[in-house]
């Protein structure tokens, strides 16, 4: 029997008018954005529908509403029968992950991942810090090379997210000399990214302090259906370890390619992007050649699946 994976986007993928056609088209998708504006006590929904694109930018905007769209498709595709064997989430889309696999409630992720944008935001002071794309170049030469320029200020990988392509956050100077590094050790490109903050390095050292208090308090329940955690690459199977992996989660690189790659181990051949954009589309399609994948974040793409 093929396996599907249900794979959930991260920060980058936002975007004003995600969630609007859905909520327009399915009583589910009203439903998931009405309690998110109940939950947060503002209006999440016209955030996501109408921008500004600046507020939606913010990291503590960002991540609700990702979220919320990401829950919207779910429970619409739960609602038609689709279900997943395995789940992923590209960093913020583990909490998206686990509130489909119901280890989460919709309220409780909404709550923990508005606190995490907040203290992942904070934990480094504005210009303090940046990331940067290394295309190009394998894992551990970018390694090497954050360690070269680390005598200039904290550098570091923060997601590997295959294909060639690493993310690198920390220090602005200490980045700006990875990049000139990597140039230099043969990487094609290296892109500065338009981020607020340099997520997934040691930098995040204090959010992830807080946050462990946060998650220590929170409702978490064994996950219904196999989590891949991005810290480990591995299912997390039970509360505990969801609970450990989202607190090494905020300091710690992103292991996407492991990731992908342990549920096409696992007998997966068929993924689904769940939500806004379609960058993990593209990732996977890198280190899984030929693989299915469809990004669902529109109605035409839940119309698809379910004629399928």
């Amino acid at each position: 029997m093929a396996k599907v994976a249900f794979l959930f986007p991260g920060q980058g993928s936002q975007f004003v008018g995600m969630g609007a056609e859905l909520a327009a088209a399915f009583t589910e998708a009203r439903e998931v954005f009405q309690e998110a504006d109940d939950v947060l006590g503002f209006s999440l929904s016209r955030l996501c529908f109408e921008g500004p694109e600046e507020e939606l930018r913010l990291t503590a905007n960002t991540q609700p509403a990702l979220l919320t769209v990401s829950t919207a498709v779910a429970r619409i595709l739960a609602a038609q029968g689709v279900q997943a064997d395995m789940m992923a989430g590209h960093s913020l889309g583990e909490y998206s992950a686990l509130v489909a696999a119901g280890a989460l409630t919709f309220a409780e992720g909404l709550r923990l991942v508005r606190i995490r944008g907040q203290l992942m935001q904070d934990a480094v002071p504005p210009g303090a810090g940046t990331m940067a794309a290394i295309l190009g170049l394998e894992a551990d030469a970018v390694q090497a090379v954050c360690l070269e320029a680390s005598t200039v200020g904290i550098v570091e990988p923060a997601n590997f997210n295959g294909g060639g392509q690493v993310v690198i956050a920390g220090q602005v100077a200490a980045v700006e000399k990875a990049m000139e590094l990597a140039k230099g050790a043969g990487a094609k490109r290296a892109i500065p990214l338009n981020v607020s903050a340099p997520f997934h390095c040691s930098l995040m050292k204090p959010a992830a302090e807080k946050m462990a208090e946060v998650l220590n308090n929170a409702l978490i329940h064994n996950p219904a259906v196999p989590v891949v955690a991005n810290v480990t690459a591995q299912p997390a199977t039970d509360a505990a370890a969801v609970r450990q992996n989202l607190i090494l989660q905020v300091d710690h690189p992103v292991r996407w390619e492991q990731s992908v790659r342990y549920l096409a181990e696992a007998g997966v051949t068929r993924y689904l992007e769940i939500g806004a954009g379609k960058v993990l589309a593209g990732l996977v399609k890198k280190i899984i050649k030929g693989a299915d994948i469809q990004s669902i974040g529109e109605p035409d793409g839940i119309q698809k699946i379910l004629a399928h």
